[in-house]
This record gives structure tokens, sequence and C-alpha cells, in this order.
């Protein structure tokens, strides 16, 4: 009995040993090599992993530098100085990034968009865009269900009765709000540029004014009131170019029938009822 089980406990450490060094020459033969400075690079990014950088994640991103796929500057979440010592760490050049946030280019909140329905459904905005096309009338607003807001790993994205609205002080643009809204109402856009119209309805301004009372007319005061090109008009509706923002000055000057036209800091402040105590 005692033979029978010391033989079987030798059989088992024989095979324990035999598959051990087995794994051993299998991992040393198709063993990748791993750049150290791979693990230098991580410790020194933020390891949010965002996707901003438009890679998958932090170790991506330090793969795809290394492989000088990428420049240190197009991390939107790391410091200059953070950009800096990445530069140094692989002796190349910073490079430039655009410093970009995002909009959410609506204006309709519970006060201003006309509801076609009560909504008991998931609190998610594509589930309730599949649910006769959500609780607002407008088919081309923002549901308010805050999809947004929870992709956003950085809380720059607040619900404010039933809109969603961007705080800028917090967002750096990653994108992770553009990739779930079902309307595609989010946009990302320089910084520096302030002026936005809230809306993106197609649809002629009698059937916007039926569901919304702050809806882009399509009036063109705006466009009057800017430099050429600072403005483009697709049909019934008035948009930015962001390539040739507008300065604040445009809102006093074109005096927006329906006060679509604002800056984000205006658009703050409207949606929250009270000062933000930061000028446009």
């Amino acid at each position: 009995m005692g033979s029978t089980i010391f033989l079987s406990a030798v059989v088992l450490i024989g095979i324990g040993l035999i598959l051990g060094a087995a794994i051993g020459v299998v991992y040393k033969f198709f063993e990748v090599p791993v750049d150290p400075r791979v693990e230098l690079l991580l410790e020194l990014l933020p390891g949010v992993n965002c996707g901003g950088c438009g890679r998958a994640g932090c170790a991506d991103f330090a793969r795809a530098l290394i492989g000088g796929e990428a420049a240190p500057a197009k991390c939107p979440v790391a410091s200059q100085e953070v950009v800096a010592q990445l530069a140094q760490v692989l002796g190349v050049e910073i490079g430039r990034a655009a410093k970009q946030v995002a909009v959410i280019l609506c204006g309709g909140d519970l006060t201003h968009a006309k509801g076609q329905m009560l909504y008991n459904g998931v609190d998610d905005c594509i589930s309730a865009s599949q649910v006769a096309g959500g609780p607002k009338g407008c088919r081309y607003g923002c549901l308010g269900m805050g999809s947004c807001a929870r992709a956003c790993p950085f809380e720059a994205i607040g619900i404010v009765n039933g809109l969603a609205v961007v705080h800028n002080e917090y967002c750096v643009g990653c994108g992770k709000c553009v990739d779930v809204c079902p309307r595609g109402l989010v946009k990302l856009v320089p910084v520096d540029a302030k002026v936005h119209i809230y809306c993106k309805s197609p649809e002629k301004a009698p059937a916007k004014m039926k569901v919304c009372d702050i809806p882009c007319i399509g009036c063109r005061k705006c466009v009057k009131a800017a430099d050429e090109g600072q403005f483009t008009v697709n049909g019934f509706l008035v948009e930015v170019n962001y390539g040739d923002y507008p300065r604040p000055d445009v809102i006093e000057k074109a005096k927006c029938p329906k006060n679509c036209l604002q800056t984000c800091r205006g658009h703050e402040e409207f949606e929250y009822g009270k000062s933000i105590g930061e000028s446009a």
C-alpha cells in the first residue's frame, strides 16, 4: 500500500517536471522580445486608456511611440511636462497635436423640447432611440439618457434637465462620447472654437418649431454677421465651420431669434441657470 502511494507520488512529480520543462522550452522558443522602453513609457503615461490618441490603450500607444507611428503630443491627457519626458525617453521631437474638446450640438432640454411619449425603458440612448425614436418629438435631438456621460472617463459631461452638456474644463477630447451617441450629436472641435449652433435638425423651420422652442430655423443672421466662410449653410440648417470658426462677438451681432447660437460657456449658464464665473 505504502509503496503504491510512493510510486504514484514519484510518477506525478516526474510528470510535473517534464511538463514544466516542456513549458519552459516552448516559452523560450516562442518568446517575443519586449522593448524595455515600453514599461518606462507606461510609467510616464496617465494610464487612463481613454483611446483619445487613436490607439486601443496606453500600452498600444507606447508601442506606437517606439515604432515611430505616433508622436508624444498625441496623448490628450498628458501634461506638457509628461509629453516632454516621453520625447526625451524616445529621443524624438515632441510633435504637435491640436487640442480638441467635445460639443453636443443640441439645446433641446425638457423645457424646450416637446415630448412625444412617456418613455419607461432602459436608461440608455441607443435603447431609447429604438423605441419609437425616443421620448422627445425631435428625431435629431439629444435623448438625454446619459450614455455619453457614462462613457466619459473624466466626468466631463453632465445631464441637465434631460440634455447632455459638456464641461470644457474637464474634457480632454478623447472621443469616447462621440462613439456612443446614436444621433451623431457629439463632435470634437478645436478647443479655441467657442461659438456653436446647438441644433442638428435638417428639417424645415415649421417642422422644427413643432417639436422644439430653440431650433436653428435657417434665418442666416449669423452668416451675415460673421466673416465669409465661418458658417456653412446646409439646406435648412446652418453649421459652424470649425476650420475657420467665428469669434464670440458674432452672437451679439447676429441676435439669433431662437437663441441656438451660443458660446459653450453661455450654453452651460443657460442650461444650469447660474453664472459659472468665466466669460466667453
